[in-house]
């Protein structure tokens, strides 16, 4: 009931917000509008949502959005890119480069190409202007009507939305932000080719419009915000695979990427939202799973040590911790996460020697 009346001000906020503006948006949507209506879309998110301010998922998020720029070209917004705590399936790309991963999401992802490959498809949509060509074309008139629209897009297709978007755009108007066929084609088309320029592999691109198939499949009845606008996963996923099948042998050549960073990223994300019991047993059923991999059984470790160090459990995240460490003793960071644990259990000496030791180790270690 809580999390329904947050979303319903945020509606609200967003609207109000956008009605300031005099953009008559059905005439054209320019760049400085756009960047105009992210600032105070991203302003209403900040202030009725939970952006995880971790600082370790707000650095890997946004170094690997940097990655996939570097090598999308020149753009034209600064792209920023925010991680959620929703439990929804959902990732969308907002105006003026502001891209939003659900926490959900994230939950059901393997691999940093998982990651990845959504990531620059919803780096394609903005490069590509689909978002204001949606706009431009469902003849949303006026600010406040795109202030609904955005908002049914962020947050999900809860009852609220639909009755207020209805109020907002009376008189005949109506307004789908929903890409056509040809959009996700082009979006797809580019992640694809980027990912190749990043000598990633791009099976984690079908990967993850498999997984978008199978939930289509089973929650026919009451399908996520993602797949509501970003449809057909079927059609999608025969294009990928047809793109796969012209080059299998690049693609089965690429040796498997070390998945360290991006699970122990995820880890610390669902740590944050998760319910500890319901993350505990999950992450107990992987280290108990004989077919489990060495590093998912160790980052299973690192994700119970999180869970520790929030439950003010410290002796058992440090021992939890001093095992992966030993496992990957190269990985510094592993190190800092150890000292941020000996901090919050008031050893503040073996703390400041800790990161000492590693900062003359790597003096450019941004943590």
């Amino acid at each position: 009931m809580i999390q329904r009346c947050k979303k319903l001000i945020a509606l609200l906020l967003i609207a109000a917000l956008c009605h300031l503006g005099p953009v008559q948006v059905a005439e054209a949507f320019t760049i400085g509008e756009e960047r105009e209506v992210g600032e105070k879309l991203l302003y209403s998110i900040r202030s009725s949502f939970e952006l995880i301010d971790d600082p370790d998922v707000v650095y890997y998020i946004n170094q690997l959005g940097r990655e996939v720029l570097d090598v999308a070209g020149i753009q034209f917004f600064d792209y920023r890119f925010f991680v959620i705590n929703e439990s929804e399936f959902n990732a969308f790309a907002a105006p003026s480069g502001l891209i939003f991963f659900h926490s959900g999401l994230i939950s059901t992802m393997n691999s940093e190409d998982e990651l990845v490959s959504v990531m620059a498809h919803e780096i394609g949509h903005i490069v590509k202007r689909h978002l204001a060509s949606r706009i431009e074309k469902g003849k949303i008139v006026g600010m406040a009507s795109l202030g609904m629209a955005l908002a049914a897009l962020a947050f999900g297709s809860g009852a609220a939305v639909p009755t207020l978007m209805v109020g907002s755009m009376a008189a005949g108007q109506s307004a789908t932000l929903h890409f056509s066929r040809q959009d996700e084609e082009e979006a797809d088309l580019l992640a694809y080719d980027w990912m190749k320029k990043m000598e990633r592999n791009p099976v984690g691109q079908e990967k993850m419009l498999q997984t978008m198939r199978r939930i289509t499949r089973y929650r026919s009845e009451k399908l996520p915000q993602y797949l509501l606008t970003h449809p057909d996963s079927e059609a999608r996923l025969d294009y990928v695979q047809s793109l796969l099948e012209n080059e299998k042998q690049v693609v089965e050549s690429k040796a498997p990427r070390d998945e360290f960073e991006f699970l122990r990223f995820k880890y610390r994300v669902m740590s944050l939202v998760k319910d500890k019991t319901t993350f505990r047993t999950y992450l107990a059923g992987i280290m108990s799973n004989s077919q489990s991999t060495p590093l998912a059984v160790n980052m299973a470790k690192y994700g119970m040590s999180q869970i520790d160090r929030q439950e003010n459990t410290f002796d058992s995240s440090l021992k939890l911790l001093d095992e992966v460490i030993a496992a990957y003793p190269e990985q510094t960071i592993l190190q800092i996460d150890r000292a941020v644990v000996q901090l919050a259990a008031g050893k503040v000496k073996e703390a400041s020697s800790a990161l000492q030791t590693v900062l003359q180790k790597d003096k450019n270690n941004v943590y």
